[in-house]
């Protein structure tokens, strides 16, 4: 379906996920003027008053010719900032809320209140419905393979029982590191890709020097899915379960369900040196700033639209 029109500058159909403790404002501002969305995690921010200052950052620093940005909103009655944060985004109006861990009509009406879009991550049929019916203007379809919370399914797969029944914008994700990966996803029939952990990767990411440098010594089979971490199945590098003490085979029993208050203790260690990362992370070589991955990005996705066609010229249909 033809995206939102807000949407208009996008130069590449791809969002830059948002990602626990690793997008900042830099990170979105070089995303944006680079020609993709890039989003971040309201929670990233250690504050609500935090939050409001990274939005007035991101929106001085991006022009009209710039893509849109967004922010994640974990819609879970753990956040105990969520009503605050959400005043916050409709203050500044912000262009597209990414919402987790629940779908809640009254936070999409308040989005739409000042013309924002809403999209809600979902890993199954069910949980697209319930975020249908509170009215969300896109799906982002977190299948297997996808860095942090994903879930089971192959993205073929869920991305055709998503389209049998729901007709907004679709996003996919799951193991998307390459311009050529962006192209498949909309050949699939998705309107935009999803993509996170290749952009752990960059200079701009808030993430330690070795963290990066795992993503670029690990493969898939360096990926660890478990609960053990917050309660909720992810994608982890088995090396950072391995360098905290965790048996990545036997990390399958939740610590705690999840908290977001406990997430956000300054002194919990999940998620700052348990580091997450999709199945992806085999086509990641080296650190680049945004600009130069997102202008590499370009160029294979163009070259991946243009071997289709010279491929399907080989054949009468």
């Amino acid at each position: 379906m033809p995206l939102p029109s807000r949407f208009a500058n996008l130069r590449l159909p791809a969002v830059a996920a948002p990602m626990f403790l690793v997008s900042g404002p830099e990170l979105v501002i070089a995303t944006c003027k680079a020609g993709m969305i890039g989003t971040f995690p309201a929670l990233n921010q250690r504050t609500s008053e935090g939050y409001a200052e990274w939005l007035s950052e991101i929106k001085s620093a991006l022009g009209p010719e710039d893509a849109a940005y967004g922010v994640n909103l974990i819609v879970h009655n753990t956040n105990t900032r969520l009503m605050a944060d959400i005043a916050i985004t409709v203050e500044h109006k912000v262009p597209l809320v990414i919402t987790s861990l629940g779908a809640v009509k009254d936070v999409v009406d308040a989005v739409h209140s000042y013309g924002g879009v809403v999209f809600h991550d979902i890993i199954n049929a069910r949980h697209a419905q319930k975020a249908m019916e509170a009215g969300v203007d896109g799906l982002i379809l977190v299948s297997a393979g996808a860095g942090g919370h994903a879930g089971t399914q192959h993205p073929f797969a869920l991305l055709n029982e998503i389209r049998s029944f729901f007709k907004g914008t679709v996003l996919l994700s799951g193991a998307m590191s390459t311009g050529q990966d962006v192209a498949a996803a909309l050949m699939a029939g998705a309107d935009l890709a999803y993509m996170g952990t290749r952009f752990i990767a960059t200079n701009e990411a808030r993430a330690d020097a070795a963290y990066k440098q795992m993503l670029i010594d690990t493969t898939a089979r360096d990926i660890t899915y478990t609960d053990a971490i917050s309660g909720i199945n992810a994608n982890f590098l088995t090396p950072s379960l391995i360098q905290n003490g965790l048996d990545p085979a036997a990390a399958k029993d939740p610590k705690h369900k999840i908290d977001m208050a406990h997430e956000l203790n300054s002194e919990a260690k999940a998620w700052k040196t348990i580091w997450s990362a999709g199945q992806g992370v085999g086509s990641i070589h080296e650190v680049l700033p945004v600009a130069g991955l997102v202008a590499r990005l370009k160029g294979e996705f163009a070259a991946a639209a243009d071997g289709f066609m010279a491929k399907r010229a080989n054949f009468s249909l």
